[in-house]
């Protein structure tokens, strides 16, 4: 093969010859012929297509697009602890939720491990794994597809389900450091949550409206108090799980107010007796003042939910209900406070919660500061009254820090 130093003289010749120069020789000068001319440029042009294989070969191999797509080794992982100093005038105050700071004194509440990634094209995996003093939990697992037609979706796994607002959301996205009222006594101290299959599809509507059914497990003492609970019944047949269905819609009222509204409702069998079960309706609102049409930090919410549940047991069919509504306002980059009000109804003779025969409400308030985006101070005061004992206050110092990829939480 002819080498690139080859390639070099021959162009000399060639440049020369084009000039009408005379190439350095002993001998008398002469001028190459046309045909000894193609000849030249015919070997300059294998050189160039040599050099240019021999590059390609030494380059090392370059991923495809799927390669580069998804990471398949590599998934986002987080870490998320939520730590409280608390003090409350009970040494056991009535709190409902599974990761709320339940004592005076020292409190982990949890540490989250959240992984997520791409399988491949078809599928995306989502886990949530939950550290206590006390174990481990697994606490969301599931796959998500990723190229269903019309707009369709499927999760399957374990998952909280879409029911309302607050029950598919983790306690580091919530604005306040405890479980709200309703969803505990209703749902229990993890949120309703199960293994199962959802179903969601994206409406071709001229404003955004999603629509949820899942098909999940009823059984579950802290996760599905108001069906199976913690009974060890089995599953018979289809109407032995719990349907979920939920419509959520989002309006956008202007460049910077925006509203969504839900509906949701549970149903599924309880443990009160053969062929007695339970319903629970929702709706949900949020409304959210954010300037974008000039630069701000400011972020103004209203959030509010109300729930109703109706449930059969021997000879009768109870019903209570509750509601919570919170104001939130960031007034600076680092600074917001937020109020919240709850009122939840009791019943007599609940086999669930014998002394919640009456109201209860509770208010509280905090002051929160983030020194960056991976970490949050908040300052709780907490007032709540039972119906049927005295009422007592708590204040709540929560720090919560982050490590790692965690994806931005829901609007």
């Amino acid at each position: 093969m002819r080498t690139c130093h080859c390639a070099l003289a021959l162009a000399l010749v060639v440049a020369s010859a084009r000039a009408g120069a005379t190439p350095p020789s002993s001998g008398p000068a002469s001028k190459p012929s046309r045909a000894e001319l193609d000849e030249l440029e015919r070997a300059l042009g294998a050189d160039r297509a040599a050099a240019e294989q021999a590059r390609r070969e030494a380059a090392p191999p370059r991923s495809g697009g799927l390669l580069r797509a998804f990471q398949d080794l590599n998934p986002d992982l987080s870490f998320i602890a939520d730590v409280a100093l608390a003090a409350y005038q009970l040494e056991k105050p009535l709190l409902v939720g599974g990761h709320d700071p339940t004592k005076n004194g020292f409190n982990l509440q949890q540490l989250e491990l959240a992984i997520g990634g791409a399988v491949d094209p078809y599928f995306r995996f989502d886990a949530n794994l939950v550290f206590s003093q006390f174990g481990v939990e697994i606490e969301e697992v599931y796959a998500t597809t990723l190229m269903l037609p019309w707009n369709l979706q499927l999760r399957a796994g374990q998952f909280l389900t879409r029911f309302g607002r607050l029950n598919a959301s983790h306690p580091h996205a919530w604005a306040f450091a405890d479980q709200t009222l309703v969803l505990g006594k209703f749902f229990g101290g993890e949120g309703n949550r199960g293994l199962g299959a959802e179903l969601s599809v994206l409406l071709p509507l001229p404003w955004s409206v999603e629509v949820y059914g899942s098909l999940t497990d009823a059984s579950g003492e802290s996760s599905a108090r108001s069906f199976f609970g913690g009974s060890d019944a089995s599953v018979k047949g289809p109407a032995d799980f719990q349907t979920t269905v939920a419509v959520k819609q989002f309006f956008p009222l202007s460049d910077n107010w925006s509203l969504a509204l839900g509906g949701s409702a549970a149903f599924g069998p309880n443990a009160s007796g053969h062929g007695n079960r339970s319903e629970i309706y929702g709706a949900d609102l949020y409304l959210k003042y954010r300037p974008v049409t000039h630069g701000s930090y400011v972020i103004l919410s209203l959030d509010a939910e109300w729930l109703l549940r109706r449930r059969q047991v021997p000879d009768a069919v109870l019903q209570d209900q509750g509601l919570y509504a919170y104001l939130f306002f960031r007034f600076a980059r680092r600074f917001a406070v937020a109020g919240r009000y709850e009122l939840v109804t009791g019943v007599e003779a609940d086999p669930l919660d014998p002394e919640w025969s009456g109201i209860r409400q509770r208010a509280a308030g905090n002051l929160t500061f983030w020194p960056t985006e991976f970490s949050r101070l908040r300052l709780q005061y907490t007032y709540d009254r039972p119906s049927w004992r005295a009422g007592y206050h708590g204040v709540v110092l929560a720090l919560e820090f982050a490590v790692g990829a965690h994806g931005a939480h829901k609007f």
